[in-house]
């Protein structure tokens, strides 16, 4: 350490904090957050002004984009040439600005992802846009600051006639803070900018009616409604959503397809597509068949459906809430304003700010003509000396040898008039020249007076600065590319709706083992179970159906047909699709509707009502439906109400028969007493019937139909009365499909 070296003591916490400040407002306001006056960063700010500087304006040839990058990292902006080119490629695609700012030449990468070549091989210049927004530049409109080494100068905020930080938007993240603000149509903003102008009291949902959303380059369409648009623009904060453009398309015979045309902003086609396939896959799109890229300029992604009686609303519903053919834009109207600090501001503000920027710009430039015009008449004035003495003051440039201060006294000219008049060529001496010396001189002192009363008048100052929008939307204004939606209505998207229906055949096996069939099996009898598994049950439906499996535990575990295994083996057990617990075992299937009701009985006579909906649940693990008051109880029948009476057998051979309304209707539950039992005694079979259509009791072998069933009537929980003769050895309801289970097999109260 050198001798005079000065050593000051400082807490650690306060030098950590300050430089850290330091750090942190110079990522702020130098390199992540754009100017509110022209929507530039620093960095995109220097591209343009080096470019200026080269010459490369939309009419000159354009100059590799090295050259371009190395006068900005050597002149203005001391970081990587990476960065700097990537910056610049950025301005120059039309997918990521929607008024780029340079004409880039070669490739500039594209919307699949792919990055642009390198600076040696591409060539770029400045776009109208580019130039709009540097012009009076040299009319001292702004203040210029010193560059990074001080050996040069460069503007703090470009003129921009052309609003770009609403047309382009901007993105960027700061220390401890960030901006997102979209791109907007061009002709949009200089109509609600006019308004603000007409109409200083406005509101932004005044502006709304002119300006009503972002404008993405890349199309797509806009579906959230005005009023979340309106919160956006009002408190600067939000997000809006954004979908992809498509169109079905018809071909021969009845079929068709979805055409894709556009996607929505910074979502690579590539990685959408990739996204799209992987889902078709891993089966979790399986209405889709395949996805191909058929795009040149424009954008074509086709989606073959895989049966042409789906519902294509339907299918891009799935895609939209799966995929990134619908995205979130985040907005955060955060801005470097011009007292250079950090601020949200609302969509009025900002515009307010770039129109007194715009005034500022017409002051400026008027007070510096009106400094030239000055200037000007005064070596006028001079001019005019000359020629109304010309003799006179050639014989004084003859005869003196220095003729400037013999001018100056003698006809009161001061010294830059005085070198004027040495520096006029001969040819100025003509007798024309005074004539149009006079012109100018009356044109000038027009002009001026006309720039004088524009700066003595808010007003006029104004109108111009409005004449100025109309030339600006004239030269710039489009068609507005992104469509307003608003809000779409929610479609419900439930599996079944996303399967092609068929009908299959599902066959349950006694231990558990479970598989479907195409089409409505009939021959049972040809089923080949595992070993000495044998049916269960089997249930005819289609694909699009819900089935749901009931367990001795009283759990419901539900799946979509189509996902049940298919094939000719043995299937798979249910403890592949469900979290079933070691014990449990399944006893019932059976295709569920939500609104139907169902009737729930266990074999100790407990019995209630529930809604289908109340079955179907999509947890591995199922869902408990039936509680029950002992532990040995078991459900022995849930199936759909059929009618208004219940009819049950006891094991005593007793039956009852009583109305369907004194049961209650649950979620879940144990329900109420059924019949009344006796001790250790159990239920045998129970059924919901109308009384029009009677009972069929069964007992192995015998079946007999009976309508006449007063002497059966009663209350529930009561007794009941001894089945008719020739059943008195016991019965089942033929109704219920019990007789599967236990005729012919000595009925013991046991399912298992």
């Amino acid at each position: 350490m050198a001798d005079n070296a000065i050593v000051e003591e400082a807490p650690l916490r306060f030098e950590l904090e300050n430089r850290y400040l330091a750090y942190a407002l110079s990522t702020i306001i130098s390199r992540s957050l754009p100017d509110v006056r022209d929507g530039l960063k620093p960095v995109h700010r220097r591209i343009m002004f080096a470019m200026r500087a080269l010459r490369l304006e939309p009419t000159t040839p354009p100059k590799k984009s090295a050259r371009v990058v190395g006068d900005v990292i050597g002149k203005f902006h001391p970081h990587g040439d990476q960065a700097a080119y990537d910056a610049m490629v950025r301005l120059a695609q039309d997918f990521a600005s929607r008024y780029p700012l340079v004409d880039g030449q070669g490739n500039f990468g594209n919307i699949d992802g792919d990055g642009a070549a390198a600076m040696r091989y591409t060539e770029a210049r400045l776009t109208k846009v580019a130039w709009a927004m540097l012009e009076d530049l040299e009319h001292d409109t702004v203040d210029f600051i010193d560059t990074y080494d001080g050996s040069m100068l460069e503007p703090a905020v470009l003129p921009s006639r052309f609003p770009n930080l609403l047309a382009n938007g901007s993105s960027g993240i700061a220390v401890g803070m960030s901006t997102s603000i979209p791109p907007h149509n061009v002709g949009e903003i200089i109509d609600a900018a006019t308004i603000v102008i007409e109409r200083p009291q406005c509101t932004i949902s005044d502006l709304l009616e002119v300006m009503p959303g972002p404008d993405f380059p890349t199309g797509g369409v806009l579906v959230s409604s005005k009023t979340e648009r309106l919160q956006v623009y009002e408190t600067g904060r939000g997000s809006v959503r954004l979908r992809a453009r498509w169109q079905k398309e018809d071909l021969k015979r009845g079929l068709w397809r979805i055409v894709i045309t556009e996607i929505p902003y910074q979502v690579q086609k590539s990685r959408l597509i990739e996204r799209i396939a992987q889902l078709i896959i891993d089966k979790k799109s399986p209405f889709l068949t395949d996805i191909r890229d058929e795009s040149d300029e424009d954008i074509r992604i086709i989606l073959e459906p895989r049966s042409s009686r789906l519902d294509p609303e339907m299918v891009m519903a799935y895609l939209f809430k799966n995929s990134d053919m619908e995205t979130r834009f985040t907005i955060n109207l955060n801005v470097i304003t011009a007292e250079t600090r950090p601020e949200v501001m609302d969509l009025k503000g900002m515009l307010n700010a770039w129109l007194s920027h715009r005034f500022i710009i017409h002051t400026r430039r008027a007070q510096n003509e009106l400094k030239k015009i000055g200037e000007r008449l005064h070596l006028l004035a001079a001019y005019l000396i000359v020629h109304l003495n010309i003799d006179e003051v050639i014989a004084i440039i003859k005869e003196h040898d220095e003729p400037r201060s013999v001018l100056m006294e003698r006809f009161g000219l001061d010294h830059d008039q005085a070198e004027a008049i040495l520096n006029m060529r001969l040819r100025n001496l003509r007798k024309l020249e005074e004539i149009s010396i006079r012109k100018e001189i009356e044109e000038k002192e027009s002009r001026a007076e006309h720039l004088r009363s524009l700066l003595a008048s808010e007003k006029l100052m104004w109108r111009e600065v409005k004449k100025e929008l109309k030339k600006t939307k004239k030269e710039f204004a489009d068609e507005r590319r992104t469509t307003l939606a608003g809000a779409p209505e929610a479609i419900s998207i439930k599996p079944e709706d996303l399967v092609q229906r068929e009908p299959v055949t599902i066959i349950l096996s006694r231990r558990g083992w479970v598989k479907t069939i195409r089409g409505h099996e009939d021959q049972l009898d040809k089923i080949r179970f595992k070993g000495d598994d044998e049916l269960l049950k089997a249930v005819k439906t289609h694909t699009t159906e819900t089935i749901t499996f009931v367990s001795t535990s009283g759990k419901s575990f539900s799946i979509l047909a189509d996902k049940l295994p298919s094939g000719k083996g043995f299937g798979e057990p249910l403890t592949v699709t469900f979290d079933i617990e070691g014990g449990d075992q399944v006893f019932w299937a059976m295709e569920i509707k939500p609104e139907q009701e169902y009737f729930v009985v266990t074999r100790l006579g407990q019995a209630f009502r529930i809604k289908g909906a109340d079955l179907v649940t999509n947890h591995r693990s199922g869902k408990q439906a039936i509680s029950f008051k002992k532990p040995q109880d078991y459900p022995i029948h849930l199936h759909p109400v059929k009618g208004n009476l219940v009819a049950s057998i006891s094991r005593g051979r007793l039956l009852l028969i009583s109305t369907l309304d004194e049961y209650p209707q649950l979620s879940k539950g144990k329900g109420v007493r059924i019949q009344r039992l006796s001790k250790d005694e159990l239920l045998v079979d129970a059924t919901t019937f109308n009384m029009e259509d009677g009972l069929t009791l069964d007992s192995g072998k015998r079946k007999r139909h009976i309508t006449e069933l007063d002497n059966w009537r009663g209350a529930r929980a009561s007794k009941g009365r001894m089945l008719p003769h020739g059943f008195l050895s016991g019965a089942v309801f033929a109704e219920t499909g019990a007789s599967i289970l236990v005729a012919g097999k000595g009925y013991t109260g046991e399912l298992f």
